[in-house]
């Protein structure tokens, strides 16, 4: 009987689930809720949004009224810089809906000067209190790199990759892409490098970081799984929780 009443709980309890979640989620962040916000909270929303992403049960959102409520401002939490790859897209991996997040993107998730500029903008002028950069497993951009490859203007992008390449030891071999494990350490290698210099690079984000203004994180993308890991050497201004 006991075993009955449990299972039947169970069943309600899944179902009350099942309509929440089939609630849309159409609340955004307001310039109060900007405002009050930590960088360890608005890291902490991207976890959090992460795995519901990977779990399955990511927010079903009304993306019509979201249009509606950020169409007279924007406050978003955060911004993430990850790769151009169509299977990276942080809006959806770490669940959020219209005005959560800035989103910079390009092949191989690195920072040049408009990048910079652009944080710059987001954080000091915009509000957003937590910058993370993403990389990706297998990413194309780094196997590129690896071998050395030229094309028009992709020459110039695939040389910012090359002080992560310099940055895994010579021991790793072979040096190319048909080496799973290179690519890798060099895709690891670049979001930690990227993290570093955006912060050389630019005073304001420093000094942001400095005053408990802003975090600055750095991660990777599994492909496979859909779970982002964040590097601990690359947390500034938060922590794990």
């Amino acid at each position: 009987m006991l075993r009955k009443i449990k299972s039947h709980y169970a069943v309600i309890a899944g179902a009350i689930c099942a309509a929440l979640l089939a609630v849309p989620a159409s609340a955004v962040i307001t310039a109060e809720a900007q405002k009050a916000m930590t960088p360890q909270q608005a890291f902490e929303a991207l976890l959090e949004g992460n795995e519901r992403f990977a779990d399955g049960v990511s927010l079903n959102r009304n993306l019509t009224d979201e249009v509606t409520a950020t169409s007279t401002g924007q406050f978003p939490k955060g911004v993430v810089l990850t790769c151009l790859d169509s299977r990276t897209a942080p809006e959806a991996y770490f669940d959020t809906g219209l005005g959560d997040i800035f989103v910079g993107r390009i092949a191989g998730n690195f920072a040049e000067e408009g990048m910079i500029g652009s944080f710059e903008f987001a954080h000091k002028l915009a509000g957003a209190k937590v910058l993370a950069v993403v990389g990706h497993t297998t990413c194309g951009a780094v196997k590129g790199a690896c071998d050395g490859a030229e094309m028009g203007n992709l020459t110039h992008t695939l040389a910012q990759l090359k002080p992560a390449i310099k940055k895994v030891p010579a021991s790793v071999q072979p040096r190319n892409s048909k080496n799973p494990a290179f690519v890798q350490k060099v895709a690891d290698a670049n979001v930690r490098y990227t993290v570093k210099n955006i912060l050389e690079k630019s005073d304001v984000l420093k000094e942001m970081v400095d005053n408990g203004e802003l975090g600055v994180v750095g991660g990777m993308y599994d492909l496979s799984t859909g779970k982002v890991t964040f590097f601990p050497d690359t947390l500034h201004g938060v922590k794990m929780p």
